[in-house]
């Protein structure tokens, strides 16, 4: 590669710590923990979840397919990269990676927590946390914090704290508590999130509509929905003209690849051009797939498609991640995959998509 590659979307595997050791004391023995099972191996517990959190899939990169399970790991046999800095250097070095962008995995599915003030309390403390775990190696190690967005109030003091504790951005939560994302209430968040140069952040599994399993078909068939939730918060911002209102704000769709952008975006200006007056739709200042291109940018790994249709969307939103540890991880393989997936790259496009797109984003100097 011409230059080094970054990792837009990479995650951490909470160590039982995590949050009981910096949530509040209110909260402390009700806090998110790692429980033994005798059938299961080590689960993360969640106060108010009915079901456990299996850890296995959540340091499962380098697995081979028939070795990947939801249960039956221990903390300790796990990737030491998950919750040591150092030992996630000597992971991402193996894979040529110089920096990444971190995500984190319980977190994820604490988005969905019904109890707005217990996920507060984990939110905070896993932004004292992660801002412990990046502090050594600032310039490699990229940390978002997270907001349970209880109030537009709230959300800008969250974003105020987790700049000044020095994180890049912020994971949001799929379903806020005040409204949907394009009520207008959101103005002064957005301005906030601009005026402190805080990308935004959706991530699948982090809305109520995109958990895997449940639906119809075998259980892998729910493996193919889980982008749908992030779509659909994409359009809630473009139809509901978040960017009219708001033209320097920037989201993030994180993990939900990038190949299928070209056909929903001529989707969304079909519906536009089509349907916006018996459906209500307010009218924009530019057609759908403007906004697209502009404002929106796109994580994604093992997907080959993100580089054949560069042409058909903005190159410049394509930011390339191995999602480690992951079982989606393209760990160790990366380099191997990225040199079959840009094989029709010209050097400037590949720079952009494995390395300048976010390190522009994050302002990175790696």
């Amino acid at each position: 590669m011409a230059k080094t590659i970054i990792s837009a979307d990479s995650h951490i595997t909470e160590p039982p710590g995590c949050y009981i050791d910096h949530i509040e004391p209110k909260y402390r023995d009700i806090a998110p923990k790692i429980v033994r099972d005798e059938a299961k191996g080590d689960v993360f517990v969640i106060h108010g979840m009915k079901k456990p959190l299996g850890i296995a899939l959540a340091a499962a990169a380098g697995k081979s397919p028939e070795d990947l399970k939801m249960y039956g790991a221990n903390f300790e046999s796990l990737h030491r990269g998950g919750w040591d800095p150092e030992a996630r250097l000597a992971d991402q070095d193996r894979d040529g990676v110089s920096a990444e962008v971190i995500y984190p995995t319980v977190g994820m599915l604490l988005c969905n927590h019904q109890d707005f003030d217990y996920k507060k309390a984990c939110f905070d403390a896993y932004n004292r946390w992660i801002t412990e775990y990046c502090s050594p190696h600032p310039e490699r190690l990229i940390g978002l914090g997270q907001t349970a967005m209880r109030s537009v109030e709230e959300g800008i003091e969250d974003l105020r704290k987790m700049k000044e504790m020095g994180l890049r951005g912020v994971m949001m939560p799929g379903n806020p508590q005040v409204a949907d994302y394009d009520d207008p209430c959101y103005a002064p968040f957005f301005d906030a999130a601009v005026d402190m140069d805080m990308p935004l952040s959706f991530h699948i599994l982090t809305s109520r509509s995109d958990a895997i399993g449940g639906g119809r078909g075998p259980n892998i068939n729910g493996f193919l929905s889980i982008i749908r939730g992030n779509q659909d918060i994409i359009g809630t911002f473009i139809y509901g003209g978040v960017f009219d209102r708001h033209p320097k704000l920037k989201i993030v769709c994180v993990e939900a690849d990038a190949g299928w952008v070209p056909h929903y975006m001529y989707r969304m200006d079909h519906a536009y051009k089509r349907h916006r007056t018996w459906m209500k739709c307010r009218e924009l200042q530019k057609m759908p797939s403007d906004y697209f291109r502009d404002h929106v940018y796109l994580t994604f790994q093992d997907d080959w498609v993100a580089f054949r249709m560069k042409d058909m969307c903005n190159y410049r939103r394509l930011m390339w991640a191995n999602d480690f540890p992951h079982s989606d991880s393209t760990w160790p393989w990366s380099q191997e995959i990225l040199a079959e997936h840009t094989k029709g790259l010209t050097a400037q496009e590949k720079d952009a998509i494995l390395h300048d797109n976010v390190a522009d984003l994050y302002h990175l100097s790696v």
